[in-house]
């Protein structure tokens, strides 16, 4: 039986490893991990978040997933939003689900993604 979730992987284009690093690690924050030495011929990165990895798989024919996504709690989402808004990237607030404070915007390569206020450490839940 599953007992946890070990990592999510999204895919990127060929060659864009460092713009991947310059999102998921700069704005973001989070610590690349090493690949193992038999995966980094593959190309993409690894990142730890929290106790799961985000793999950036490289994928010949890339097509930006724009249904399918991951989404991640956040300490300061409005400091988040704030923050993608000054570097150009969309925002757009979702207010389906009561209760919970969120927003959806891309990542440097098109890829949805779901930003979500992380209740235990909110202020302003709604």
């Amino acid at each position: 039986m599953i007992t946890s979730l070990d990592h999510i992987q999204i895919a990127m284009p060929i060659g864009k490893e460092s713009q991947a690093r310059q999102y998921y690690g700069e704005l973001l924050g989070l610590k690349e991990m090493e690949k193992p030495a038999a995966l980094r011929s593959r190309g993409g990165c690894w990142f730890e978040l929290a106790n799961l990895g985000l793999h950036l798989g490289v994928e010949k024919d890339f097509s930006p997933a724009k249904k399918a996504h991951p989404a991640f709690r956040i300490s300061d989402l409005n400091k988040l939003a704030e923050l993608f808004l000054k570097k150009g990237f969309k925002v757009t607030w979702d207010e389906n689900l009561k209760g919970e404070r969120r927003f959806y915007s891309e990542d440097i390569f098109g890829n949805r993604l779901e930003y979500m206020q992380d209740k235990s450490l909110a202020q302003d839940i709604l």
